[in-house]
């Protein structure tokens, strides 16, 4: 047994007894505390997906399903330039759009998507992102998550992005015992002010994405560490956990959600 072993395991009891008889309200105040640590540690977090429009966001957040913002935002470039309105997606050649976005895989259900996308904003809302999430969640290969990530990030409307990351998180933090997307947003909700759901998403996504990560997370290097009840769950020796942080990597590790449908069953 290694010599951190033993206190890492007794923190982990202390805190988990801790968090087990926690108020809603000293859960509230333990969320507010480690959000403030976030934005002290990522004071640069954002969405790592490049875009300069709704539509934009939209069809990279489309594409981000089961690869990296990196590897999307290779393509997009080019794709953005010869797709400029939701009337250029609805008209696509298939096998022209398949050519540019085959990098990021599921190549021909995600071209599906966008197409019936396009064309259901052209028919449905004049070829633009609509700004309500109860309208978006009716656009092919969208759902809640992609949502939310639209409505934050292009249109300044807090909205709570539960991808992969923020839900492991999540349960790990016990904000939430459920592994049900929209159960885990409003936990989340009931806990953070409305104004902040968007930051505190990309803030957790950061956490996940360089520390907190899914097999191995590197205990000893988080901010949060005396916060969260699943302390000692990966390395806790703050040297060798700070040699696993991935810093500062946006967009390396997947970003979750299942395999695009082809048509409006694959939501993200």
């Amino acid at each position: 047994m290694s010599s951190e072993a033993v206190p890492a395991r007794r923190t982990v009891k202390r805190t988990a007894k801790r968090v087990a008889a926690e108020t809603d309200l000293g859960r509230t105040r333990r969320g507010r505390r480690v959000d403030r640590l976030l934005t002290e540690r990522f004071p640069d977090a954002r969405c790592e997906l490049d875009f300069t429009n709704p539509l934009e966001l939209l069809v990279a957040t489309v594409l981000s399903a089961q690869t990296t913002d990196v590897r999307v935002n290779q393509v997009t470039p080019t794709l953005f330039a010869k797709y400029r309105t939701a009337a250029d997606y609805a008209g696509a050649d298939r096998a022209e759009l398949e050519s540019i976005i085959q990098p990021t895989g599921f190549f021909r259900a995600k071209t599906e998507s966008l197409i019936k996308l396009g064309d259901k904003l052209v028919s449905d809302f004049g070829g633009e992102v609509p700004r309500r999430l109860e309208q978006l969640v009716t656009l092919p290969g969208v759902g809640r998550k992609t949502a939310n990530v639209v409505l934050g990030n292009a249109f300044g409307i807090p909205g709570i992005t539960v991808d992969t990351h923020v839900g492991r998180l999540s349960r790990r933090l016990a904000f939430t015992t459920s592994d049900d997307p929209v159960v885990v947003e409003q936990d989340l909700a009931a806990i953070f002010p409305r104004k902040d759901w968007t930051m505190l998403s990309h803030r957790l996504i950061f956490l996940g994405r360089r520390i907190c990560f899914a097999r191995k997370p590197a205990c000893g290097a988080c901010p949060v560490a005396d916060l969260c009840p699943a302390y000692g769950t990966g390395e806790t020796d703050p040297v060798k956990a700070a040699k696993l942080v991935k810093e500062p990597a946006p967009g390396e590790d997947v970003t979750g959600g299942s395999p695009p449908a082809a048509g409006p069953g694959g939501r993200a």
